[in-house]
């Protein structure tokens, strides 16, 4: 309504200045007239909340671009061929001599949107884009690892623009890939990296990318890979991989004067820092290793995990915020024993699993936060200590790297995993959280 009023009043301002006598004085006018009516809806939103509240720039922050044609539609594809980490003997070969695991290859094939580069929020996250992938791996080993597939999404930005054609970038995959020949005691005993039919894919890239022509990108670069199924089943050892990439990207609808001009000035509104309110509730399930003598075994049950974070956050800027959790957790797994009292099954013993009591369950910590911020995902790192507990299992140092998945302005999806003592895997966190105190509207549209 009020953008109405203002449209009226300068268009009678025009008038007056103009009279209407020759066609050059008409064409004016009208020119103007038109300018004001073509003005998209979601820009003349944006008009009317600047106007409204001109002093709060991050409350009503807006993109300068709109509509469908805001982002830039991306096919791609990648070989990525590398090297296997030898970090334990079956992929070393000697459980079965003469069968290394050493080397393998892949194959990528990528879907994603970017924002255009004379958006303002192309500016504010240096060229984000994200989309979903599929990918095929082969290890050489079809009988005892398989060959696995991934599907995943993946985000990635501009570290460093190098020259107006040549950027350094980064991207993280992260999904759920199958088509393994996990462990079986019986079929496949060697093989104790994989435990599992369905494990995490997890990936990190750094790489150049050159812009060929108006439609075609070049990128190579390297990446880390990382399989595992976060201690839902046993044995859970990983597979971490490293490799070279070379990829090609197609862009169906960038603009050759915009690819030319991706980098020119924009003036980005300041942002006002503010305590943001974080409550996630989570839960999971986990396996776990007891003690039983002077080995470690597996425990035959599964265990519940459920758990509470509560994060005060003090955003700095854009893209960056931090500050301290109080992190609640009920691990039913934790102070677990094997009885010395033994069920004679034949010749053959077996210990005799006990949950330990709640209190024993229970513990309280303090974790410091930090929090890097794009548009619709947020990565997440902690480290905290557990101030109070029930036993000797929870007293300990705790890691925790998560992925947030904006859902609304003020609820987030969590997929998280912890680690104790910066070796020891933990649990998977999946938890819904809410967000309070959260002036920063979305930049993006």
């Amino acid at each position: 309504m009020f953008v109405k009023k203002i449209r009226k009043s300068y268009i009678k301002e025009l008038l007056a200045q103009h009279s209407m006598k020759n066609i050059k004085k008409r064409s004016i006018a009208i020119s103007y007239i038109l300018l004001f009516f073509y003005i998209p809806s979601s820009a003349q939103g944006a008009v009317e909340d600047s106007i409204s509240e001109p002093t709060d720039s991050i409350k009503h922050l807006a993109c300068y671009s709109s509509g469908k044609h805001s982002f830039i539609h991306q096919i791609g594809a990648e070989i990525r061929p590398g090297a296997v980490f030898q970090t334990n003997d079956f992929l070393r070969g000697y459980t079965e001599p003469g069968k290394e695991h050493r080397y393998f290859y892949s194959l990528h094939f990528k879907y994603a949107i970017q924002f255009k580069p004379h958006t303002l929020v192309d500016r504010v996250f240096q060229g984000t884009y994200q989309g979903v992938g599929f990918n095929y791996y082969n290890f050489g080993d079809k009988r005892q690892l398989g060959n696995p597939m991934s599907v995943y999404l993946f985000q990635g930005a501009r570290i460093a623009q190098l020259n107006p054609r040549l950027s350094f970038n980064y991207e993280w995959n992260l999904g759920l890939s199958w088509g393994w020949k996990h462990y079986d005691y019986d079929t496949n005993p060697n093989n104790v990296v994989i435990g599992s039919k369905l494990n995490a894919y997890i990936n990190a890239a750094f790489y150049l990318k050159w812009m060929l022509s108006r439609q075609f990108d070049l990128t190579t670069g390297v990446d880390l890979t990382h399989f595992s199924n976060g201690n839902t089943e046993i044995p859970n050892g990983g597979l971490n991989l490293i490799d070279f990439k070379l990829g090609v990207v197609y862009n169906f609808n960038r603009e050759e004067d915009k690819a030319k001009q991706v980098y020119t000035p924009l003036v980005i509104p300041d942002f006002k820092s503010h305590i943001t309110y974080d409550f996630l509730l989570f839960g999971s399930w986990r396996r776990k290793g007891v003690v039983f003598g002077d080995k470690k075994i597996a425990s035959p049950d599964k265990y519940n995990v459920w758990g509470f974070n509560f994060a005060p956050m003090y955003n700095l800027c854009y893209r960056f915020r931090t500050g301290l959790s109080i992190d609640g957790v009920c691990d039913t797994s934790s102070n677990a024993t094997a009885e010395d009292a033994i069920v004679a099954v034949g010749d053959d013993p077996k210990p005799d699993f006990c949950r330990s009591s709640i209190r024993e369950q229970l513990a309280l910590g303090i974790s410091g936060r930090a929090e890097y911020v794009m548009p619709y995902f947020a990565i997440n790192l902690g480290i905290g200590f557990n101030v109070l507990h029930g036993g000797s299992d929870l007293k300990s140092v705790y890691e925790v790297l998560a992925l947030k998945t904006e859902v609304t302005k003020n609820l987030y999806l969590h997929i998280g995993y912890t680690l104790q003592n910066f070796h020891s895997p933990n649990y998977l966190m999946f938890g819904i959280g809410f967000r309070f105190n959260n002036p920063t509207a979305k930049i993006y549209r």
